[in-house]
């Protein structure tokens, strides 16, 4: 009989992304485990919390690639989503209780014509139950215990917001947006119900698209676990370099990415002002910071 060490399973090295297409009743913590479940890994992380209400686009960084992670945390991303009128619910989705109710179900030009008003730059009050710290507590624990949860307003964009028509007789509607970080897709949904004299909340919610990444990118975690019985599950592990394609690429020398990797500034006669990935051949060496001329590292890949 093998003795037992008591220490934990630490996994394998691998580096990269896999882009899940995260099903309905799943935490995104619990889709994290399950990835490194089937591909032993060492490290994973993922990019933008999901409900398990919400299903589609979770980023999820291997290795040396959650070192990128912010880059997508901060990134635009799009979402399809359903508002069911006439209801308020606890939660601002279908897995709370009722609150309030409402006769009140809008006509498409009145949606319409709402829409401008949650366009742009604008003030939204995130919902009680959200991820959100209060005095060191998640709001949603404190809002599950009973405590009234009021949470301060904060700014958030929403580039793009379309109404794509209604669904049960008008009891519901389908929109889609593309927003920035932040945004609560069950916030917009509350408020957008409230200016057009009614109550609502969302009953579905799929997010299509998180910075490069898409929904043509994306595998299920049932095809994933196929693949893997078949072929390497690696083969699906997307470059750590995937999420940094808007930043530009500036190539390094060995000697140079000698030096930035020990912590040294550079001075490079190529480099531009501002953010850059800094490329070693086909391997990412650094993300740095360009000022006046002059490298600084802001996150070192070591692979």
């Amino acid at each position: 009989m093998t003795a037992r060490t008591g220490r934990k399973r630490r996994g394998r090295d691998i580096h990269g992304w896999i882009i899940l297409d995260k099903p309905l009743q799943m935490t995104s913590s619990q889709a994290v485990g399950k990835i490194r479940w089937l591909l032993d890994a060492k490290k994973a992380g993922h990019a933008g919390t999901l409900d398990p209400l919400a299903s589609g686009i979770l980023p999820i960084g291997l290795g040396e690639a959650t070192k990128a992670m912010p880059y997508i945390v901060d990134s635009t991303k799009d979402y399809a989503f359903t508002i069911g009128w006439g209801e308020a619910r606890s939660t601002d989705d279908c897995e709370g209780d009722v609150v309030a109710r409402s006769d009140v179900i809008p006509t498409a030009d009145a949606i319409e014509a709402a829409l401008p008003a949650f366009i742009g730059t604008i003030d939204q009050v995130p919902p009680a139950y959200s991820a959100i710290k209060v005095a060191g507590k998640r709001a949603y624990d404190l809002a599950r215990s009973g405590a009234d949860v009021t949470l301060a307003a904060r700014s958030v964009t929403i580039h793009a917001l379309r109404y794509l028509g209604a669904e049960e007789g008008g009891q519901k509607g389908r929109f889609v947006m593309t927003c920035g970080k932040g945004t609560y897709v069950r916030s917009l949904a509350r408020d957008l119900a409230h200016r057009l004299g009614t109550v609502g909340h969302v009953t579905a919610l799929r997010r299509t698209r998180v910075g490069p990444f898409n929904e043509e990118a994306a595998i299920s975690l049932e095809n994933l676990a196929k693949v893997g019985q078949s072929a390497p599950v690696e083969a699906n592990v997307l470059p750590v370099t995937t999420a940094l394609d808007d930043i530009p690429a500036l190539a390094v020398t060995d000697q140079e990415a000698d030096r930035i990797k020990q912590g040294q500034c550079l001075r490079h006669p190529s480099a531009k002002e501002g953010i850059q990935v800094l490329m070693c051949g086909e391997r990412p060496v650094a993300i740095a910071d360009c000022t006046n001329g002059v490298l600084k590292s802001l996150r070192v890949f070591n692979l």
